[in-house]
C-alpha cells in the first residue's frame, strides 16, 4: 500500500499487535479495563491518544485514577476551538501516521467521539481491521455529531463489541458487515474499580451537602452551545435545590464554563442557595460523588450508564438517548432541556424505588476479557 505521506511502498496491518485509540474522558474510562487485561494476558499492544481532551483535569488524572500507563503516542498540535470536521481531520492525520509506523493487525476504538471516528477511518483506509467497543448504540437524534459517528464507525468495523443484546439487535437491523459480539460493559468494570478505590479515600462531598445532594453534569454541544437552551437548563438548576430539599453539586466541564461565561449566565448561578459549582473531577472522585447522589441530571451518555449501574436515579436533559436500556430498566427519565420538565422528572425519579436490574452486567467472563479474547484470537494468540 502506498504511504499517503509520500512516495514509497509500505506494508500495513502486518504486525501481531493491537492498537487502542482513545482521547476523551469516556474513552479512557471504557478502555482502562481493556488495557489492564491486555497487559495481564501479555497481548502485544500500544495506545494512541488523539489529543481531543487536553486539559490536566480532563485527561492525565484519569490514567492515574484508573491505574493505567500513559499512552505510547500522543497526537500533538490539536488546536482548541476548531470545527468538528477540522478536528477530526487533524486527529485522523496524526493517528494514520502512528498506524503506518506500528502496522497493527487490529485497531480498537470505543464510543462515539470524533477521536473514534478518526481512528476507525485511519485504520479502514489503511486496510487494517477495526474493532468498535460500545457498538450498536443509537439515539435516533440526527442533530447529534455523536450519532453520525456511531453509525459510520459501526458500518466500517470488522468486529462490533456490543454492551447488550439490545445494541446487538440494533446493529443487526442496520445490516452491518462486521461480526457482532455481546460483551457487557467495560464502563461497568471501570466504575466498580474506581468505586473500590474511592471508598478507601477521603470524602469529596462539601460539608454543606453532607446530609444528601443531587448532581449535575452538562456538556453536550446541543445543550451548552445554544444560549437559550443553556439559560433554560440554568433555570432548572436554580429551582431544583428548593424543590428537592437538598443541595446540588455541579462539576463544570471546561466547555460549559466557557459558554456560561460567554453568555453571561455564570453570575446568575453564583448566589443560588443550595448550589455549589465545582471544578472538573477525576474518575475516582466523580464516581464517589455519583454513587452517593440522590439524583443526577446529565446529558452524558456515560453518566447515564454509570448511574444505572450504581442505582442512582437519573434524569437526562435530552429528548433522546443512545442508552435506551437505562430508560427501559426504569433507571433513567428523558426530560429534554426545558426547566419544568427537568424539575418534574427529578421529583418523580427521587420518589421511585431503586430496584431496577443492571442491564449491562453480562454473563460469565467480564467485558474486557471478551474484547481481549477476540482481539488476541485475531492475532493468533491464546489469552
Amino acid at each position: 500500500m502506498t504511504d499517503p505521506r509520500g512516495p514509497g511502498q509500505v506494508r500495513v496491518g502486518t504486525r501481531p499487535q493491537v492498537a487502542v485509540v482513545l482521547g476523551t474522558r469516556p474513552g479512557i474510562v471504557k478502555f482502562a479495563p481493556v488495557l489492564r487485561r491486555l497487559n495481564e494476558a501479555n497481548v502485544p499492544h500500544f495506545a494512541v491518544h488523539s489529543g481531543q481532551h487536553y486539559s490536566e483535569n480532563m485527561d492525565k488524572v484519569f490514567f492515574e485514577d484508573l491505574d493505567i500507563p500513559l499512552p505510547n503516542y500522543r497526537i500533538g498540535n490539536l488546536r482548541p476551538g476548531v470545527s468538528q470536521g477540522e478536528q477530526t481531520a487533524e486527529m485522523l492525520t496524526g493517528i494514520e501516521r502512528v498506524l503506518i509506523r506500528e502496522s497493527p493487525r487490529i485497531v480498537l476504538v470505543g464510543g462515539d467521539a470524533n477521536t473514534n471516528l478518526a481512528g476507525a477511518l485511519a485504520a479502514r483506509k489503511l486496510g487494517m481491521l477495526v474493532g468498535h467497543v460500545e457498538a450498536g448504540l443509537r439515539s435516533r437524534d440526527w442533530r447529534m455529531p455523536e450519532e453520525h459517528n456511531r453509525v459510520m464507525i459501526d458500518h466500517i468495523s470488522d468486529v462490533l463489541f456490543a454492551s447488550s443484546e439490545h445494541a446487538k439487535k440494533t446493529a443487526e437491523a442496520e445490516g452491518v458487515r462486521g461480526r457482532i459480539v455481546v460483551t457487557g460493559s467495560t464502563i461497568g468494570e471501570a466504575l466498580r474499580y474506581s468505586l473500590e478505590r474511592a471508598r478507601g479515600g477521603a470524602s469529596v462531598v462539601p460539608p454543606a451537602a453532607a446530609d444528601g445532594y443531587g448532581l449535575v453534569t452538562l456538556h453536550r454541544q446541543e445543550n451548552v452551545d445554544d444560549k437559550v437552551v443553556l439559560a433554560g437548563l440554568c433555570g432548572a438548576v436554580r429551582e431544583l435545590p428548593g424543590k428537592l430539599g437538598f443541595p446540588l453539586l455541579w462539576p463544570l466541564h471546561p466547555r460549559t464554563r466557557v459558554r456560561l461565561d460567554q453568555f453571561g449566565l455564570l453570575g446568575s448561578l453564583s448566589d443560588v442557595a443550595g448550589l455549589e459549582l465545582l471544578e472538573p473531577l477525576g474518575h475516582v472522585a466523580f464516581t464517589r460523588l455519583l454513587a452517593d447522589a440522590g439524583v443526577v441530571v446529565t446529558d452524558s451518555g456515560g453518566v447515564q450508564q454509570e448511574a444505572c449501574i450504581l442505582h442512582v436515579p437519573c434524569v437526562t436533559a435530552r429528548p433522546t438517548t443512545e442508552w435506551v436500556e437505562t430508560v427501559e430498566a426504569g433507571a433513567n427519565m428523558l426530560a429534554g432541556a426545558e426547566a419544568d420538565s427537568i424539575v418534574d422528572a427529578c421529583c418523580a425519579m427521587v420518589a421511585k424505588p431503586r430496584d431496577w436490574a443492571d442491564p449491562f452486567r453480562g454473563n460469565g467472563a467480564s467485558a474486557s476479557h471478551r474484547v481481549v479474547d477476540v482481539a488476541a484470537g485475531i492475532l493468533g494468540r491464546a489469552t
